[in-house]
């Protein structure tokens, strides 16, 4: 990947710079494993740190099919900056906000008789027809109406007059682990529901069920649509899932040396002076920290890159800033600093930040809040 070349001087000297092309490639690679079935992006949790609307104009610009996002404020951001995909919004939703799905066009999960019920008569009263998908609970006791009494539900679904029922879906709740039994059992359950359609002799609505372990894990799972999530983000859903199908990172996580001082053997650095030198050591500081999303729980694992060489973060992570030990070797006031992605033939992915937090890939991208700016590159970038 490039080395930064950006001006920063309107920017916090830490920042994220977000790869476009390679999330498009990202998309691309994913759509080519899952063949025929199609590909949504799941977009939810700010494009888990990447930039909800940035990304989503990426992938209209792609021709995806749909993206899917966890809130109605999601959906209602991206309709707001013009987009014009099919959005899902998969959470839970309250009565009182269907007219809002309504109004913006927005595909909302039904994950009950009651709830379809209601999406029906709120479209009724507005004169519209409601885009649903069907949320079946195979297994991981979330939202969705059970398996074993989804016949309610789907038989409901034929009475309603103002909705079309374009999508059915679950959700794994073990599909990124070394045993896919459960996945397996839950895929089987989901055929069984299913099979109400083919019994009616009925045309069956789109089915999706794969996250991004099932993509990576479970193929017989990819049916009509796919979601991934973590993985259209260049990482692996877990340690014993590593994304194995050439996806790649699309971030840089840079900061700047702010300060730099020389730390006498047996002196403490930071709160709790849980770490000291044992003899005297250069120590820069950074600009970033805890509240930016640089997980505190990093504290005495974590490295950072500096002229191309990894070096470790010292003493408990700030809210605001960290301290690096660097020997001898020379750092000076407005180095680059490198604390996610490449940089000089060196490099610190998402899945080690997450093993040093103790937490998962998932964590360590939504966790980098919007007080970090986002810089985008490549050719979509402009948009």
């Amino acid at each position: 990947m490039h080395e930064p070349t950006i001006a920063t001087d309107e920017l916090r000297p830490t920042f994220l710079e977000v790869d476009l092309d390679r999330l498009a490639a990202n998309y691309r690679v994913i759509a080519a494993h899952v063949a025929p079935a199609r590909v949504m992006p799941i977009l939810k949790a700010n494009a888990y740190g990447h930039g909800l609307c940035e990304v989503g104009r990426m992938l209209e610009a792609l021709g995806a099919p749909y993206v899917g996002v966890a809130y109605l404020e999601e959906g209602l951001r991206l309709r707001q900056h013009g987009m014009r995909l099919p959005i899902l919004v998969m959470g839970g939703i309250l009565g009182e906000q269907i007219p809002r799905f309504l109004e913006h066009d927005l595909t909302l999960t039904a994950s009950s008789v009651d709830k379809l019920r209601a999406i029906d008569q709120h479209a009724a009263a507005l004169g519209r027809t409601a885009t649903v998908h069907l949320k079946i609970d195979t297994g991981m006791e979330r939202i969705g109406v059970h398996w074993y009494s989804a016949s309610k539900l789907l038989e409901a679904s034929l009475y309603c007059r103002h909705v079309n029922v374009e999508g059915i879906f679950t959700h794994f709740a073990n599909a990124d682990g070394p045993d896919l039994g459960h996945a397996r059992l839950q895929l089987e359950r989901f055929h069984e529901v299913l099979r109400f359609y083919e019994r009616r002799s009925l045309p069956t609505p789109l089915r999706h069920a794969a996250s991004s372990g099932a993509i990576l894990n479970l193929p017989e799972s990819h049916l009509d649509l796919v979601r991934p999530g973590v993985l259209f983000y260049g990482a692996g859903p877990s340690a014993e899932s590593p994304a194995t199908i050439g996806v790649r990172p699309a971030l840089r996580w840079i900061t700047r040396v702010v300060y730099f001082k020389v730390v006498q053997g047996g002196h403490p650095v930071s709160y709790g002076s849980t770490w000291a030198p044992a003899e005297s050591t250069r120590v820069v500081t950074l600009p970033a920290g805890y509240g930016d999303g640089y997980i505190r729980a990093m504290s005495g694992k974590a490295e950072v890159i500096i002229h191309g060489k990894r070096y470790p973060v010292v003493g408990r992570i700030c809210m605001d800033q960290i301290m690096v030990a660097i020997g001898w070797d020379s750092a000076y006031n407005g180095d680059e600093v490198v604390l996610l992605g490449e940089f000089g033939g060196a490099a610190i992915s998402i899945e080690e930040l997450a093993a040093w937090g103790g937490t998962i890939p998932h964590e360590v991208l939504t966790s980098i809040n919007t007080r970090v700016p986002r810089v985008y590159r490549g050719v979509t970038s402009a948009g």
